[in-house]
């Protein structure tokens, strides 16, 4: 799923490119992909792109007339950017947004229909979409403090919930965990004071370092490869592969269609934590600690 980096290097690519643009037409191929329907995509036409911003997770096109299109691109969904005359072909395909100077395509891979775009009249029906979730680029220590001890829950499901933290998903959360050193089962509750602070420079550090990251390898062409698992990523989706830092194989847990990826040695103190599955299949033979598969 596109995170925070992810998606701001997909705005700072889309403004030269269709910003002050007016949107020629939207052209709905799946009827699964438009969840709303007042006003019609019709109502679009001939408007000009006034805003690019980003809400959460969502991206947001604000037209003339408070106008606005919000979409969310879930697991697989993307954007592909062709020029004028690029025939929409394929199930890939979900929308076409026809500008005069090129295509945005909204493609899905995969056949479950996740991503989703909202049109929506008026600022006041923007409101639907907000979460609430701390900015942290924006935040100071003490309020990123509040909003991390507000609820006790793990810190993998703390930094993930959109309630509580903009952006960040599943990609993300593993590597920042990784930088602070800090276990993703962790509590929130039982933190120090110290390790909130380290856990405030990592989460600003990894995502400023993903953005930069990304712009400099993107320059100016349009974003064509967004994954959640990035080459020079520490934990996340490398599985078994030696950790950057110390070596030792990176370790999962997985919970249905996700997975979390940590260091034993650098996290827990060596310790393993439970994957569900195998831990309940392997019982007393499920290792306690990394020196026993190291």
């Amino acid at each position: 799923m596109p995170e925070l980096p992810d998606i701001t290097l997909y705005l700072a690519q889309l403004t030269p490119r269709i910003l002050h643009q007016p949107l020629l037409r939207l052209d709905v191929r799946s009827p699964f992909v438009l969840r709303s329907v007042d006003p019609p995509p019709s109502a679009l036409e001939g408007r000009r792109v006034v805003g690019l911003t980003r809400m959460g997770k969502r991206i947001v096109f604000s037209l003339e007339g408070d106008l606005f299109v919000v979409m969310h691109l879930m697991i697989a969904g993307r954007f592909r950017w062709y020029p004028p005359g690029k025939k929409a072909g394929g199930k890939l395909v979900l929308a076409v947004f026809e500008f005069a100077d090129g295509l945005l395509f909204l493609t899905e891979a995969g056949t479950k229909r996740r991503a989703s775009i909202h049109l929506v009249a008026g600022k006041e029906g923007l409101q639907q979409f907000e979460r609430g979730g701390l900015e942290v680029l924006e935040a100071d220590l003490a309020g990123f403090r509040e909003r991390l001890t507000s609820e006790n829950h793990t810190l993998k499901r703390s930094l993930t919930d959109p309630r509580l933290f903009s952006g960040i998903g599943n990609a993300y959360s593993d590597e920042i965990l990784h930088r602070a050193r800090l276990s993703p089962l962790a509590h929130t509750n039982r933190l120090t004071e110290d390790e909130i602070a380290t856990l405030y420079q990592a989460t600003r550090t990894t995502l400023q370092d993903w953005i930069d990251r990304l712009s400099r390898e993107t320059g100016e062409a349009f974003p064509e490869k967004v994954t959640a698992f990035r080459e020079g990523m520490a934990v996340h989706g490398r599985f078994g592969k030696p950790c950057p830092d110390c070596g030792s194989p990176v370790q999962r847990i997985r919970y249905a269609d996700n997975e979390t990826n940590y260091c034993a040695r650098c996290q827990t103190g060596g310790r393993l934590l439970a994957d569900r599955a195998l831990s309940r299949l392997l019982k007393k033979d499920w290792p306690r600690s990394i020196d026993e598969v190291d």
